[in-house]
């Protein structure tokens, strides 16, 4: 038998036992929907998800700075601060690190020979020992405080230049925001001793301290109320 005639009789069989030979009853039959599942359990090429997967974003320190002035109530501000309480509530860098002024961001801005060892053996080794002392502040009751907001005094911003504290691009920093949130009923606030800027975005570099003679935790000025920010000017 040919090989035309093979696939005949091969297709001739598939439609007898679709529509049935001799009568045969309807409940014997496939039905349409699973006939359907069947085809579209086929796998083919021309469909291969892979194909329509998207690149995975930027980090926003691979790319250039900008000279963009940044919002403390914006969406982006608000999503990244509720991390770093996110962080402080569970004792968690890891968790408040995405509000944490990015590495490749540092590398770019430093000018100096470690830029990458610096950014992680001291400023985010701080960072961390912020994060557990703001946590011990908080106490037993840590996971039932809330976050109100943080607020940022906008007009303590300044720009600092390139070429000064040892840096090859400005930015803006943002001296003493401060941390309101809600314990147990009363409103309490900590400070944030530094945030700067990058691509129009504030980013915490220093939570508790900008300078410490011993290498331990620090919070930032805790106080009842949502107390005062005061204006400093660092780098």
């Amino acid at each position: 038998m040919s090989l035309a005639l093979a696939l005949a009789a091969v297709l001739a069989v598939a439609v007898l036992s679709i529509h049935g030979a001799g009568g045969g009853s309807p409940a014997a039959r496939p039905r349409s929907g699973a006939i359907a599942q069947r085809i579209a359990a086929v796998p083919t090429g021309a469909a291969h998800p892979a194909a329509h997967a998207h690149p995975a974003a930027s980090s926003p320190g691979s790319l250039p700075q900008t000279h963009a002035y940044p919002s403390g109530s914006s969406a982006r501000f608000k999503s990244l601060m509720s991390l770093l309480w996110a962080g402080i509530v569970r004792d968690s860098p890891t968790t408040a690190l995405p509000a944490f002024f990015p590495r490749d961001a540092y590398i770019q801005l430093k000018a100096i020979g470690s830029a990458s060892s610096d950014w992680n053996g001291r400023l985010v080794h701080d960072y961390r020992l912020d994060i557990a002392a703001a946590h011990a502040l908080l106490g037993r009751g840590a996971s039932q405080a809330q976050l109100v907001k943080v607020d940022v005094p906008s007009s303590y911003g300044h720009w600092v230049a390139p070429g000064v504290c040892y840096n090859r691009v400005g930015y803006y920093e943002m001296p003493n925001a401060r941390v309101v949130y809600r314990d147990d009923g009363q409103v309490r606030s900590l400070g944030i001793a530094s945030m700067i800027s990058w691509r129009g975005v504030w980013y915490v570099v220093h939570l508790g301290a900008i300078l410490r003679s011993t290498d331990s935790g620090r919070v930032d000025d805790p106080e009842p109320g949502q107390g005062t920010p005061v204006y400093s000017g660092t780098c």
